[in-house]
């Protein structure tokens, strides 16, 4: 099975986040501006090699490009028990700390990973420059009635732990891959499915994520509290949505619905990236390389 080629290859480090070592990888020089890319769940930092691959030389020239393993993905360390978006801005915190601490970054995320980097700009804004959000647009509403529900299956969940249903071999990761998003050539899924798995003992092939993300967050999420971080963002701000509108089937969400949490975000852009689905760094990577090419030299500090 053919794979795919990297055109830049990255280095690869450990650091201590807020309690547990992550792992992360690294494009381009040190002595430039640090870009910082989050990834979704059950993703992982390698997924945007892709991305990385499609930018421009002088944009790539431009910023040292950096991802992480978000804790209890890819190779990072995983938690005793659930993983809460706190400890997630904790883990970005003390990674900027490490890598940029006199210099704002480029934050960009990816549907979860993009959730984080919208907060995190809210609550750090001094140390974002610019923020670019692939369809990482928070989650829908909640209702204060479910509280109760939600604590309990969270407390069933930790009585009997969820857990991952191996692949047979790599190539069913890689087949299961193509067909969840068809738009992937056999090399790309077969580099993705090598990236987002491992073989286990018995032979099998599992995910490199631990299966704790599934229980179900006890947290309710609050729309009004994702907005007040959104307001205090200072820097400018991109969000990319693909073509095919995932995003918005999962919000449950119209035109109108989305426009209104527009309102809150601040020097705001937002641009569809054409023939693409939730995953569109995968799926159309030079599209989005545009859009990051376009909207860092325009926008403040790019």
């Amino acid at each position: 099975m053919d794979t795919y080629s990297l055109r830049r290859v990255p280095h690869c480090a450990t650091f201590e986040g807020a309690g547990l070592p992550l792992t992360l990888r690294r494009w381009g020089g040190n002595d430039k501006p640090l870009a910082v890319m989050l990834h979704g769940w059950m993703d992982a930092a390698a997924t945007f090699q892709f991305l990385v691959d499609a930018l421009p030389d002088d944009l790539f020239q431009r910023y040292s490009w950096l991802a992480l393993d978000w804790r209890g993905f890819g190779r990072s360390g995983r938690s005793l028990r659930s993983y809460f978006f706190p400890d997630y801005l904790a883990d970005l915190d003390a990674l900027l700390a490490e890598y940029s601490p006199n210099q704002p970054v480029v934050l960009l995320g990816h549907s979860m990973g993009g959730m984080v980097a919208g907060l995190y700009a809210g609550v750090r804004p001094e140390r974002v420059s610019q923020l670019i959000s692939l369809e990482g647009f928070g989650l829908p509403d909640s209702d204060p009635t479910q509280a109760p529900k939600r604590l309990q299956q969270w407390l069933e969940g930790l009585r009997a732990p969820p857990v991952h249903h191996p692949m047979v071999d790599l190539e069913a990761l890689v087949k299961k891959l193509q067909k969840q998003h068809p738009r992937l050539a056999e090399a790309q899924a077969a580099y993705l499915a090598s990236e987002l798995g491992e073989s286990t003992a018995d032979g099998a092939y599992a995910l490199l994520a631990d299966p704790a993300h599934r229980l179900v967050n006890p947290v309710l999420y609050r729309l009004a509290e994702a907005e007040a971080c959104w307001r205090n963002t200072q820097a400018p701000v991109l969000w990319l949505y693909g073509s095919d509108r995932w995003v918005f089937d999962f919000l449950k969400e119209d035109d109108a619905a989305f426009a209104h949490r527009c309102r809150h975000v601040p020097q705001l852009q937002c641009v569809e990236i054409q023939h693409a689905g939730h995953m569109l760094h995968w799926e159309q990577p030079q599209q989005v390389a545009m859009a990051l090419q376009s909207f860092l030299g325009s926008s403040r500090g790019g």
